[in-house]
């Protein structure tokens, strides 16, 4: 081993670290290893590290920018309402079970997000899939976590279906060989759709936990509970009285966790203590208790100070839930910082994120994609966010105007002709992407700037600098150095016979792990130089082992942040961590073996 690869492996370590501990946005860490690389391009004596211009030159990858296109056309289909209408359809079918309609809402899901990047397919889904557990009479959680799950089968099974498939297509090309055609990872993608569909159908009733979202709760108050601070007012009836004198006790259905006074915590028994004008209350309650707390004018919610708040308690108040959508503008600011309350006409009462409860101080929390929001206020403000990109409602389907929508024939012409002519290889798909998404904006179907908030600019960074990481790897002889020792060990330890097919399954199993813990486009960039060098080294056909890499890098089943998709399902659907692994473990199982059968079958291993 060389420092050089040392050096890298080091790198790659601290990446994954970082990627995994979330203190530095993923395409910041991204970022800061490219920098890294940079300054050791510079270096004044000779090395393997690669040379500044070949490092740069990972801007010019086709890749990427054919995933910013694909983003884009995406959007432009999501803002037609098309995808919306298409799914709605789902609510049309017959009487079927809880099963049945599960299965009709994963196949839906699966055939649309073949064609369309799967997040903005789970985010336009969401509202559509409780309305359908409702319909069903189950627990929402019964159905959203199979709903990002359906969206992962499907997008394996074109080029165009997850941006995965794109990066390794543009990888593959880079090291030589033939990139993907349009249905290919379909042969493996297909077969496995409907048998892992299969299995969660069978399953997820069994595994899943049976909660409620808040849109489910809303009219019987069967919610979890949700932590808000108030204060009692001045001259309030409650100042003098005991918590439950004051009708603040678990009658009311309000549990009082802390009072402050003057910022302090009060350590005297609650069921003893006497009120104060000014006092502070950290309370929990299930939505219902919490609109009937801000219904009463001697305690304060503490967002309810403003003259506009005040307003707001004359009239009827609705509750909502809403989730920060992924290229949402809230993102990375606060409601401070937003002025949220006169912004969108709504109060805030809490914030989940990621199977945790943000409801103190969190004013000046900053949103993330995938937060949900519990929203109080008029029907009207409510109703306005239908037509956002910013929240999406989880009881209510994204409306779309009358003029988007019939520009809805344009689009899909659009996007039919890019898919058919990169399926016919009259233009590579980056070509097709790129003068398709110029075509709609000449057509006026999307202004300019609306196509360049539909890109998540922030994934393409985080592509391009693991391009970085990919380029050294190779340079530095790390990714043969790696494959070298995992050749030695199958040759020591393998029968010959079963050599190609256990290394087979141990790059599927590698990648698939590494993928949940990190971004599927950087587990592809890390791997795929590992997999295409192991091939070479034993002389076997590097293609199955390249479908091998792309399949198991969207297999991210077990965990909730592996996955984009996962995430949206695991805030909204009130899940928690070991949700994901009692259902997504098994599911990893019953995928891994699929794919083992297939992909050989597919694509032989020896040339």
């Amino acid at each position: 081993m060389t420092w050089e690869i040392a050096t890298v492996l080091a790198l790659v370590a601290f990446a994954l670290v970082q990627f995994v501990r979330e203190r530095w946005p993923t395409d910041l860490t991204g970022l800061t290893i490219f920098a890294a690389l940079l300054l050791l391009s510079q270096l004044p004596f000779e090395s393997s590290f690669p040379e500044t211009a070949k490092l740069l030159a990972v801007f010019a990858n086709a890749a990427p920018i054919t995933v910013a296109a694909m983003f884009i056309l995406s959007n432009a289909l999501e803002r037609t309402g098309a995808l919306t209408r298409a799914l709605t359809a789902m609510e049309n079918v017959g009487r079927l079970g809880p099963r049945g309609l599960l299965l009709v809402m994963m196949l839906a899901t699966a055939v649309v997000s073949a064609f369309i990047n799967n997040t903005p397919v789970v985010v336009v889904g969401l509202p559509i899939a409780i309305h359908l557990a409702n319909r069903a009479g189950v627990s929402a959680s019964i159905f959203l976590i199979p709903l990002s799950y359906a969206a992962i089968f499907g997008g394996t099974c074109t080029l165009v279906g997850t941006s995965t498939n794109i990066l390794a297509s543009g990888l593959v090309a880079d090291a030589g060989f033939e990139p993907f055609g349009m249905f290919e990872t379909g042969y493996v993608g297909l077969p496995l759709l409907f048998i892992s569909t299969a299995f969660v159908v069978l399953f997820a009733p069994k595994l899943l936990p049976h909660r409620k979202t808040l849109a489910q709760g809303l009219s019987d108050g069967g919610f979890s509970e949700y932590v808000v601070e108030a204060a009692v007012a001045a001259g309030s009836a409650a100042a003098g009285k005991t918590l439950v004198e004051a009708g603040l006790g678990p009658r009311a259905g309000v549990r009082v966790l802390e009072v402050l006074r003057d910022n302090e915590p009060l350590f005297e028994p609650l069921d003893t203590l006497q009120l104060r004008t000014g006092d502070r209350l950290v309370i929990a309650a299930a939505p219902g208790a919490v609109a009937d707390v801000l219904a009463r004018q001697d305690i304060k919610l503490d967002v309810e100070h403003t003259e506009s708040g005040k307003k707001m308690i004359s009239h009827e108040a609705h509750l909502a839930e809403a989730i920060v959508g992924p290229l949402s503008e809230l993102a990375g600011r606060s409601l401070r910082d937003l002025n949220f309350r006169q912004r969108f006409g709504l109060v805030v009462l809490a914030i989940h994120r990621r199977g945790t409860n943000l409801s103190r101080g969190f004013e000046n929390v900053a949103l993330q994609p995938g937060d949900t929001l519990l929203l109080l206020g008029e029907e009207a403000s409510i109703g306005q966010l239908k037509a956002t990109n910013e929240l999406l409602l989880l009881d209510r389907p994204r409306a779309s105007t009358s003029a988007q929508r019939a520009r809805t024939p344009l689009v899909l012409a659009t996007m039919a002709a890019v898919v058919l002519s990169a399926s016919l290889e009259i233009v590579p798909i980056a070509v097709a992407a790129i003068v398709g998404c110029v075509f709609l904006m000449l057509t006026g179907t999307m202004k300019p700037r609306q196509a360049y908030a539909s890109v998540d600019w922030s994934l393409l960074f985080l592509i391009y600098s693991t391009l970085g990481i990919g380029v050294a790897m190779e340079s530095t002889g790390t990714a043969q150095f790696i494959a070298v020792n995992l050749a030695s060990w199958a040759t020591d330890f393998v029968p010959h016979a079963w050599k190609a097919l256990l290394l087979l399954a141990v790059i599927f199993i590698l990648t698939s792990t590494i993928t949940e813990l990190l971004s599927n486009n950087a587990t592809v960039v890390l791997m795929m130089p590992i997999a295409l060098g192991l091939a070479a080294q034993l002389g076997l056909d590097p293609r199955p082992f390249a479908i091998a890499i792309t399949i198991a890098a969207s297999a991210s089943f077990a965990t909730p942040i592996g996955y984009q998709t996962n995430t949206y399902v695991y805030s909204a659907g009130g899940y928690r961590f070991a949700d994901f692994l009692r259902i997504g473990l098994p599911l990893n199982v019953v995928y891994f073996i699929g794919a083992m059968i297939v992909i050989p079958l597919v694509w032989p291993l020896h040339k």
